[in-house]
């Protein structure tokens, strides 16, 4: 077990300003492996006023020379890929192929992306007898979740400092190592004191810290619909910014025509990467009535593909939950959405065979689900994929579009044009047709209560500017 010490505060590793220690646990055995420092909000404080003295320099910086940094920090990334992904299993349990391509390989292309964007993207614009300027919006409180560690750090620290916001950065208390990385190697770029700081602790007192600092202009969090609702009210009363990626519970609607087996096999591959916790996973099924068994058939072959096992090692393609809390949660899901009348075609609440340590989950489908089912209503976060029944595409249509999130989904049919008609009327931020690829350059972000704003690209870059109009 290693302890780490300090926190990342204007453009150094400082003592934390209490003892309290927040121990990091490996999901895969249930071994601590490391500590960090709980933060406080002293912590907080100190380093909201670091990036306050570091703003009017940052945002006075020159795009072509915030640019060279963050491509320097491309780089750095990219030279530890092995440590970060190995970091990201140690700490979150996703299988080391997963942790290289998503939590490694990923960031460093948003990275990337961002440094092509400021080559091109325009800060002013002449609009008649106005010239609009987009200008930095000021310090940046970002509230980060632990399911995709460095991925949702870059999403969101690389295009604040993009945009010339200096950030202080409180990363998920269950993951906070990699995010050590990402200090480290921001501070071998030479980024300049106080431009990037970063404070560990528990999220109802650090994290709760940042998101009341009157110092913070703006307050980007992913996570819980709960907890970013509390953040909203909070910034309210100061009428600050907020942009909040929160939850999904996405729909993959499978229209008569569509290559039934290829829609299912990448439904279910969807809902079980990560174990599950990506909150734009397609965890509803939808399909048409005549096809409904065979789907359900090939749900439950698909899923018994994906044996639990050791992150770490080689051909794992499903490995535990991150906590024992999160482990519970789940299985209580699984055996509520039977007791509610689903019937379990894959997986349920035991414990996988031979995994009688770690955090583990069976890959779960569950079949005959009606969409006033809390498991098709709520966020279950873990390797549980629903399957429904619809007749026609209105009702489909009434289905997908029946919660109170709309973050992702997917659309499958033999012609492209009625599933991108049928995608156009879904209430969601995204929608993959026919399996079309996640892009870091396209905007992300939800509809309804999965969220406010977007990441990612000139959409994502946009909401760390404010304007400012000059008339002549």
């Amino acid at each position: 077990m290693k302890a780490h010490e300090g926190m990342y505060i204007d453009g150094a590793w400082r003592p934390a300003a209490g003892a309290e220690v927040i121990e990091v646990v490996n999901p895969a055995d249930e071994q601590v492996i490391a500590t960090v420092p709980a933060g406080t909000a002293a912590d907080v404080d100190a380093a909201v006023r670091a990036a306050r003295a570091a703003l009017p320099g940052w945002s006075a910086t020159a795009p072509a020379d915030r640019a060279a940094r963050l491509a320097a920090l491309g780089d750095a990334l990219a030279a530890r890929r092995e440590e970060i992904a190995a970091t990201v299993t140690a700490e979150l349990g996703s299988p080391l192929a997963f942790s290289r391509s998503v939590s490694a390989d990923l960031p460093v292309a948003v990275t990337r992306s961002m440094v092509e964007l400021l080559a091109t993207h325009e800060f002013s614009e002449r609009i008649g007898r106005s010239v609009v300027h987009h200008e930095p919006v000021g310090v940046v409180g970002a509230i980060t979740p632990w399911n995709y560690p460095l991925h949702q750090i870059t999403a969101k620290v690389v295009p604040a400092l993009a945009a010339g916001c200096p950030v202080v950065l409180k990363p998920a208390e269950n993951t906070p190592l990699v995010a050590r990385i990402f200090a480290e190697a921001v501070h071998a770029c030479g980024f300049p004191a106080g431009v990037f700081n970063l404070v560990t602790g528990l999220g109802t007192v650090a994290g709760q810290a940042l998101a009341e600092h009157e110092g913070v202009d703006l307050v980007s969090f992913t996570g819980s619909t709960a907890v970013g609702k509390g953040i909203a009210a909070t910034a309210a009363g100061s009428v600050r910014r907020v942009a909040l990626e929160l939850g999904g519970k996405s729909a993959s609607v499978v229209l008569p025509g569509a290559d039934l087996t290829r829609a299912v096999k990448a439904g279910v591959a969807n809902v079980m990467a990560n174990s599950g916790q990506t909150c734009s996973a397609w965890t509803r099924l939808l399909v048409h009535a005549d096809v409904y068994d065979e789907a359900v058939a090939l749900a439950a072959t698909a899923a018994a593909k994906y044996v639990p096992g050791d992150p770490a090692a080689d051909g794992t393609r499903l490995g535990p939950l991150v906590s024992a809390r999160q482990r519970d949660r789940v299985r209580g899901y699984i055996e509520r959405g039977v007791a509610e009348g689903a019937r379990l075609v894959a997986g349920g609440p035991q414990a996988p065979e031979g995994l009688d340590r770690g955090f583990y989950v069976r890959p779960t489908v569950l079949a005959d689900v009606k969409p006033d089912m809390t498991v098709a209503q709520e966020e279950i976060f873990g390797p549980v994929l629903c399957v429904l029944r619809y007749e026609d595409e209105e009702e489909a249509l009434r289905i997908a579009n029946g919660t109170v999130y709309g973050l992702a989904g997917a659309v499958w049919c033999d012609d492209e044009e009625r599933a991108v008609a049928f995608a156009r009327r879904m209430e969601t931020g995204q929608v993959d047709i026919n399996g079309g690829r996640f892009n870091p350059r396209a905007p992300f972000g939800g509809w309804k209560q999965s969220g406010v704003g977007r990441e990612l690209g000139p959409h994502g870059l946009a909401e760390f500017l404010q304007t400012k109009s000059l008339q002549f």
